[in-house]
């Protein structure tokens, strides 16, 4: 059979909505009101199972790359025993759901039936809570670990990606903290790594202003991006960036200067206005 580790994301929330709405249903089918909860709850519920199956089987493929990330081993392994535990529970509930269907034709056995659907109702209740702490454990590889960057696609340029994003999301973390040497380092790092990156040149000049306080190289690397003249977004980016030095040297006219004109080509840029009306 073909491996579908890939394909473990889809698959595992077919699994939690089917599984958990077919639990549901067929608690509320033992009241007897809703009689289209019946069959309902037992299509999901087969269906569900099958779909379990197959993520198991796709977790069990997909776990290798994802393990080795340092401090994720464990945390893979408890993940797939909980998915392991959840599919047996299942695998029962659909039993259950089967015999139900076979005793329901023999009218002298249909009391057995509904005794069946009962044991399928408590079996399933005890599965929904597996599948609750497997979704957990996997939704923690994926938040917090960062678990499957290029798994997937194979593409180099999603680990890149992850790469930005960690060193992004420090270099913040560092900054809040008032470790602005660290922050300083990990947006040059990044700056190095996607030289070609309009935003995360953008974010260096930020660097150099907030971090390392070097107002000079920080309006020389804002005044090295290049851009259309047409480009609201970046034109307003670079020119709060310049503002933001030459008030920082001490150089509010040349402040003004820097959004003058951006502010006349984009007028509706309400924000780029009041900064320009707030330097005196």
């Amino acid at each position: 059979m073909p491996n579908i580790a890939s394909f473990h994301p889809q698959i595992v929330h077919f699994v939690v909505s089917l599984l958990f709405v077919g639990v549901v249903l067929r608690i509320i089918s033992l009241s007897g009101k809703l009689k289209f909860t019946n069959h309902a709850a037992t299509t999901l519920l087969l269906i569900g199972t099958v779909a379990a199956w197959f993520a198991v089987r796709s977790g069990t493929e997909a776990h290798g790359p994802v393990e080795r990330i340092p401090g994720t081993r464990d945390l893979v392994i408890e993940h797939e025993e909980l998915g392991k535990k959840t599919l047996n529970l299942f695998l029962a509930v659909a039993a259950l759901e089967l015999a139900a269907l076979g005793l329901a034709r023999k009218q002298t056995l249909a009391r057995y039936g509904r005794y069946a659907l009962f044991g399928s109702a408590i079996v399933g209740v005890a599965g929904a809570f597996q599948l609750y702490e497997a979704a957990e454990h996997g939704g923690e590889l994926v938040y917090s670990y960062a678990g499957g960057p290029g798994l997937r696609t194979g593409d180099p340029k999603d680990v890149e990606r992850l790469l930005m994003a960690g060193l992004y999301n420090q270099s913040q973390a560092d900054r809040r903290a008032g470790r602005l040497a660290e922050s300083a380092r990990l947006v040059s790092e990044m700056a190095k790594r996607f030289p070609g990156d309009t935003t995360v040149r953008f974010l260096h000049v930020e660097s150099l202003l907030r971090d390392s306080k070097d107002f000079p190289a920080a309006l020389a690397a804002a005044n090295a991006i290049t851009m259309a003249p047409t480009d609201a977004r970046w034109r307003a980016r670079q020119a709060t960036l310049k503002a933001d030095v030459f008030l920082a040297l001490g150089q509010p006219d040349s402040a003004r200067a820097a959004l003058a004109p951006v502010v006349a080509a984009f007028p509706a840029n309400t924000r780029l206005k009041a900064k320009l009306d707030s330097i005196k």
